[in-house]
């Protein structure tokens, strides 16, 4: 069976820690005529000491998923034909800097923030971005389900400082669309009427600026 086609170029789907960003990625591909560009968070040396001692790793940790994202990004968004299919990634590359302002003291943001300017400058914006909004408690319960023994020290504050940092950037963001669903009771991954509803909504055309929507399942 050949599998469908997206209305965009380029999806970045978002979401806190342990949101299901990656699932939906892969699920997607499985019916849709997609590029993946996933995070390639387990190659990152420093990440399990980052959540141990947050203060000595956090430039590290920043620096290298910076680096390696850039890397991913030019090799599958620079030079490619407007007919290839589209690409769909698990992070938009504003990410780096909206972790770096979460994580890093002032005078490592800004000296940061200097060579992210520089690299960002070559990326297309997204057509879309879709952010996957979960509870902390519901984030909390999914991490420690997963199993990723380095994430088992993420707090319910380091959680609302990254959400809260996320809709910050949201409400300052209007060149694209930011379609921000509510998955608290959503079961994408295990019940096809679920995934069936979330690519209905994402399938849909947007203007520029939030769209917030809920799902309710029983």
């Amino acid at each position: 069976m050949s599998k469908k086609k997206l209305p965009y170029n380029y999806i970045c789907i978002e979401g806190n820690i342990g949101a299901g960003k990656t699932t939906l990625c892969h699920k997607i591909e499985q019916v849709y005529e997609v590029q993946l560009v996933l995070e390639q968070f387990s190659e990152n040396p420093f990440l399990p000491f980052f959540y141990n001692d947050p203060k000595r790793y956090a430039f590290s940790v920043e620096l290298f998923f910076m680096t390696e994202r850039q890397k991913q990004l030019q090799k599958h968004l620079l030079n490619r034909s407007l007919f290839e299919e589209t690409i769909l990634a698990d992070y938009h590359f504003i990410k780096t800097a909206l972790f770096a302002r979460k994580n890093l003291d002032a005078d490592e943001y800004r000296l940061f923030m200097r060579l992210f300017k520089i690299l960002n400058a070559s990326f297309p914006k997204p057509d879309m971005i879709v952010y996957l909004h979960r509870s902390i408690d519901s984030l909390l319960e999914y991490i420690q389900v997963r199993g990723r023994s380095f994430e088992y020290s993420i707090s319910a504050e380091y959680l609302q400082n990254i959400q809260d940092t996320y809709f910050d950037y949201f409400r300052s963001e209007d060149a694209f669309p930011i379609l921000i669903i509510d998955c608290e009771f959503i079961d994408f991954e295990s019940n096809p009427k679920h995934f069936s509803d979330i690519m209905e909504l994402i399938r849909q055309d947007y203007q520029p600026g939030v769209h917030r929507i809920s799902l309710l399942h029983s």
